[in-house]
């Protein structure tokens, strides 16, 4: 997990420090600068300013997660690349591609996605082309730039797990505040898109998307078999030696816990205000799986605190964006102060089974949801993770999970007015406590008790709550 960035101009140096130092946050370990003038990496921070100047280039700010610790980004040979996530089927590709005659430097999984588009460049494919086919053969949550030295590119997975933004005049980020630092608009790069900086502009070319990976309809029995096979390899492609799970007690996170668990060493990480229900469950559930809970409990004074960091990791004056995002930042702090930097959650599996109330009257939304919850959870989540270093992993959107859930019919995800049928059945199949295989879960903003405590803080300065956001991003970001 890192920052990535870069971009096309005169005199680059300068705009590279500041963004360097506006995205430092994502990656502490060291960083690295590519550029067409030449390369600088260091594990000092205070050495940035000995960074090559240059009209193109690629940064990475570090946090270790896979591979030699001591290696950073960017790799650079014919093509530059940085690489923000993780590639789960890294070792399969290597060998492959060291069938197909290619040689690595590293076991750095980000040099696998360098090989992969420079082998099939060599076999003529266009760039839109290569990463196409490279998206159907990554394993992976990531966010990726490339340069031939004249033009970047830049492409995240089809589901948008990792954040990535590009500003009109060329350049690109992990996070938008690192291109607000230099004066530039950031837009997000869509899940799926292939965008082109060059000195001509930008271009932006859709290259795949998640409705693709539909197949033929499965039967209810077919759909259960199926994903009791891709969701289990899901988790254990995404466990490390210790596993940190974010943990509320609800279906979603208790499957993925008891899944990890047959795999790694589990430690199970939740926030809630005194007396939540989410707090209460995760104590039970725990219990009732037999998994260590750290628990951390704010409360007022502690929210009114965290508002100006949840701000600052999630950019945007969404009122209920802070307030989901309140629990996830106490959580991760909590995992990130005891050293768990890996953090499995449950997120997506609302989306792909039927879990929102609103799919009772309009099961079509899911698709809806899913198409667009890259920018809309998945960039929150990740961006309030890293800013306590701490990295998120969501096993139900593994690509292969997601197909099975796109070729599972409504009636298996709703059954009855059940929501997430399927996946509650699954569960049982799997060893779940039927405790939690039934239980119906609020919302993480309600269940945390997060909102009213939100609404609370807002209610003394006589605002509303999205007034009460509003007013925060002002004091942080001093803009509109």
């Amino acid at each position: 997990m890192c920052l990535i960035a870069g971009g096309i101009g005169e005199g680059l140096r300068d705009r590279f420090v500041r963004m360097i130092l506006a995205g430092k946050h994502r990656g502490e370990d060291s960083f690295g600068v590519w550029t067409d003038t030449g390369v600088f990496k260091s594990e000092d921070f205070s050495r940035v300013a000995e960074i090559p100047d240059g009209r193109v280039g690629l940064i990475q700010c570090r946090l270790a997660m896979t591979g030699s610790l001591g290696y950073t980004q960017p790799f650079y040979n014919d093509l530059a690349l940085v690489h923000n996530g993780e590639i789960y089927n890294h070792p399969h590709l290597r060998e492959y591609l060291e069938e197909k005659g290619a040689s690595f430097e590293t076991d750095v999984d980000s040099e696998v996605i360098l090989r992969l588009i420079e082998h099939l460049l060599g076999e003529g494919l266009s760039v839109e082309a290569a990463v196409r086919k490279a998206m159907l053969m990554l394993e992976g949550d990531y966010a990726v730039a490339f340069s031939d030295g004249e033009r970047i590119y830049l492409f995240r997975d089809p589901v948008g797990i990792r954040p990535l933004y590009y500003s009109p005049r060329g350049f690109f980020a992990s996070e938008r505040k690192v291109l607000w630092a230099i004066g530039e608009e950031a837009i997000p790069v869509e899940p799926g898109e292939l965008v082109v900086i060059s000195r001509r502009g930008v271009e932006r070319r859709k290259v795949f998307t998640l409705t693709e990976l539909r197949r033929a309809t499965l039967t209810p029995e077919g759909a259960k078999r199926a994903l009791l096979n891709v969701l289990e390899h899901a988790v254990r492609v995404r466990v490390g030696k210790r596993t940190g799970v974010l943990f509320s007690g609800g279906l979603d996170s208790a499957l993925i816990a008891l899944l990890a668990s047959r795999y790694s060493d589990v430690v199970l990480y939740t926030a809630g205000a005194e007396g939540s229900p989410d707090l209460e469950w995760a104590r039970k559930a725990s219990e009732l799986l037999g998994l260590p809970l750290r628990e951390y409990v704010f409360d007022l004074d502690d929210v009114r605190e965290a508002v100006p960091r949840v701000i600052f990791a999630i950019e945007e004056p969404n009122a209920m964006n802070l307030a989901i995002g309140i629990p996830l930042y106490f959580a991760t702090r909590l995992a990130g102060g005891e050293g768990c930097r890996l953090l499995l959650s449950g997120q997506g599996a609302d989306e792909l089974f039927g879990g929102y109330a609103k799919y009772l009257r309009d099961p079509a939304l899911m698709e809806r949801d899913l198409l667009e919850m890259g920018e809309r959870n998945l960039a929150r989540d990740d961006k309030i993770a890293m800013l306590n270093s701490v990295e998120g992993r969501v096993p139900f959107l593994d690509l292969a999970v997601v197909s099975v859930a796109l070729g599972t019919p409504v009636s298996a995800k709703i059954e009855n007015g059940v929501r997430k049928a399927i996946l509650r059945k699954t569960a049982g199949e799997l060893g779940l406590p039927r405790e939690i295989v039934e239980r119906e879960k609020k919302a993480a903003q309600y269940g945390s008790h997060a909102q009213k405590l939100l609404e609370k803080l807002a209610k003394r300065e006589n605002l509303t709550l999205s007034g009460y956001a509003q007013k925060a991003f002002r004091e942080v970001f001093k803009r509109e």
